[in-house]
């Protein structure tokens, strides 16, 4: 199939989104004194993703809002230590969402991937992160050189993988869908989403899984992997 538009995920796609993050929030746990409160910051970081995981699939269904999945997130781990400190948690949120666009760690061989794809196709950033993060993660990286258009959720109120944003995302980028590829490492919001409008996707398959829905059009462990596929 000879593409011309590639569109990409950005958090643990291409920007080392689990990497930078625990290193942002190992930094806040310190700075913020948090082990008067937990075990350890394993503890804390167990009490936080639960929650966060929770929240996201609750913003993606409408049932929160971005302010109230910030601050949920945050006050949670607190609340459940007997520590619902709210003003301690919205400094900790503030702090923490100013600190980890700043990190620039990418996936392996990102860049170098990036700097061969961009010489062949167009490429795009099809993400559900906010706005005023994914612009500054991908400055302080220095990959936003590569890509011709970023395409957020926040653009139009609707995620991946809801067919919405995808027919948007072709609008925007004036392309055709015959012609354009998804990838992603989220099963659900790349691959579903981008096979539910007919779309190709890539299959970064980051933890092996196996019990796939159906044969995606492609699937890698290894982003180096898209040289040789396109």
């Amino acid at each position: 199939m000879p593409y011309k538009n590639l569109f990409f995920d950005l958090d643990d796609t291409l920007w080392a989104f689990s990497a930078n993050a625990r290193d942002t929030y190992e930094e806040m746990y310190r700075k913020y004194d948090y082990d008067r409160f937990f075990e350890s910051f394993e503890h804390y970081y167990s009490l936080y993703q639960r929650r966060n995981l929770e929240l996201w699939a609750e913003y993606a269904d409408g049932k929160v809002t971005k302010e109230e999945l910030n601050s949920q997130r945050y006050l949670y781990p607190l609340e459940a230590v007997g520590a619902g400190d709210s003003a301690l948690a919205e400094a900790y949120e503030k702090d923490a969402l100013a600190t980890i666009p700043t990190k620039s760690k990418l996936m392996p061989h990102a860049r170098e991937v990036l700097e061969y794809l961009s010489a062949k196709y167009n490429l795009y950033i099809l993400s559900n992160g906010f706005k005023e993060l994914q612009f500054h993660k991908m400055r302080s990286s220095d990959i936003d050189k590569y890509f011709r258009k970023v395409v957020l959720s926040d653009d139009i109120g609707i995620l991946k993988p809801w067919s919405e944003i995808f027919h948007f995302a072709l609008s925007a980028t004036q392309s055709e869908l015959n012609d354009s590829l998804m990838i992603g490492d989220s099963w659900e919001n790349d691959i579903a989403g981008a096979a539910g409008v007919g779309m190709h996707q890539v299959f970064y398959n980051l933890s092996g899984r196996t019990d796939l829905p159906f044969t995606p059009t492609y699937q890698i462990t290894d982003l180096k992997e898209l040289l040789d596929l396109l």
